[in-house]
């Protein structure tokens, strides 16, 4: 066998394990249970705050969480800037029971819609949102959206609450 046989079979092994992994990786992706969903928000001509409102249910509607979750969804605040309109909503979540139909604990999602007062009327409204004592702000189909955050916030309220002398 000469160098370039020998270079040619490497080649040929190299390029078919590459091929598998790119096979291997393209499966995966399309098999995550990962996937970043999203919805088709309005356009600045179609928002009115009820149907940003309902805009982010969908939205919310799109992550995974376990069924013993309850939520809903109000507008706190509505700011008149210089060039544009801040909607602000809050989404609460807590876990009622039986036993405790009011919730002992509860965790909030602030979204932010800006409607800009100068974009044509056919443009999307622009959505953000964070989580309560957070500060990395999040854009719908850019985040995964964890059931664990909602949690965390929780469990952080209470070891609050518990080291507060009565």
């Amino acid at each position: 066998m000469t160098d370039t046989e020998d270079d040619s079979n490497v080649t040929e092994l190299a390029l078919d394990l590459a091929k598998r992994a790119i096979s291997a990786a393209v499966k995966t992706v399309k098999e995550d249970k990962y996937t970043i969903k999203n919805i088709n928000w309005i356009t600045h001509g179609e928002f009115t705050a009820e149907r940003g409102r309902r805009q982010i249910e969908e939205f919310v509607l799109t992550w995974e969480y376990q069924d013993h979750w309850v939520h809903y969804t109000k507008l706190i605040e509505t700011k008149d800037m210089v060039h544009s309109f801040y909607y602000i909503y809050s989404v609460r979540w807590s876990i009622p029971t039986a036993n405790t139909p009011m919730a002992l604990g509860s965790a909030s999602a602030y979204f932010t819609i800006k409607v800009n007062k100068n974009k044509p009327l056919d443009a999307p409204i622009d959505v953000s949102y964070i989580f309560e004592g957070q500060s990395l702000v999040h854009r719908p189909g850019m985040t995964y959206f964890r059931e664990k955050w909602l949690w965390d916030l929780i469990e952080a309220k209470h070891i609050l609450m518990e080291s507060i002398p009565f």
